[in-house]
């Protein structure tokens, strides 16, 4: 471990950590992302895909992190801060005491998910709490990726890290293009799509068959899917109770998910 003791909030080897719930939020253009917590930076530092390059931790969590630290690549500095100069620097108090700076590298290209069996997708949903849970949803069944549209939040923002239990960090995804582009690769790729929706006349989750690779859609939370994208894929619905129509999106994909993952 290069552990580095750090006294002073405007040390300019802590910039990448400088107001980071603002430069969140407005995006940065540096290739960079934030990772806040115990959990997410142990997956970071053992299990993930991207380059780490720096720690930046609170005093009194060396000890508790010693392992996790050791596991970090050769010569990713770890800057320590008492807790107030952490707090000064992040721009709001950081009661876990634990942030990491990453590199995103190169996107994954669209074709590099054409031989996955089963893939969630998902359509200008901006909420960044269903983006991480609908990755956790599917790490946890099973599935070999994740495809966003450009209208979709990221999925490596601080909170979409969090809520995805760490998975964004190491399940592929490819952020980037239209409904229409997805599609379109998806069932040349020999897909099939299943558009989830609760309109009538849609098929139920547990009656359809499962055969081949197969790809859940899924639409932002209020209109759900566009009628031009549901048109182009086979309509699914989840059975509900009378005179209630729908669930959260990432509800809706874990039961699709659970679907797909029990039947093979």
């Amino acid at each position: 471990m290069d552990l580095i003791p750090v006294k002073d909030a405007d040390d300019p080897r802590l910039a990448p950590y400088v107001s980071i719930r603002e430069r969140d939020l407005t995006g940065r253009a540096d290739g960079r992302f934030i990772v806040e917590g115990k959990v997410t930076l142990a997956i970071l530092a053992e299990r993930s895909r991207f380059k780490v390059e720096s720690v930046f931790i609170g005093e009194s969590r060396v000890g508790p992190l010693q392992e996790t630290l050791s596991s970090l690549p050769e010569g990713v500095p770890v800057y320590v801060a008492p807790q107030p100069v952490m707090d000064a620097v992040a721009g709001f108090p950081i009661h876990r005491g634990v942030l990491a700076c990453a590199h995103k590298g190169a996107p994954l290209t669209l074709d590099q998910f054409a031989g996955c069996e089963t893939l969630l997708v998902l359509n200008d949903i901006s909420n960044h709490d269903n983006v991480g849970a609908a990755f956790r949803n599917a790490a946890a069944f099973g599935a070999g990726g994740v495809l966003l549209d450009e209208k979709s939040c990221d999925p490596l923002y601080r909170k979409s890290i969090r809520v995805s239990a760490g998975s964004a960090l190491w399940l592929p995804f490819h952020h980037g293009g239209t409904g229409e582009t997805h599609i379109r690769f998806l069932q040349a790729a020999g897909f099939d799509v299943w558009a989830m929706t609760p309109a009538a006349g849609a098929q139920a989750v547990a009656s359809v068959p499962v055969s081949g690779k197969t790809a859940i859609l899924l639409g932002a939370e209020g209109p759900g899917l566009p009628q031009s994208l549901r048109a182009q894929c086979r309509p699914v619905r989840i059975p509900m109770a009378t005179g209630f129509d729908s669930v959260n999106v990432a509800t809706a994909g874990a039961i699709a998910l659970s679907r797909l993952f029990a039947s093979r």
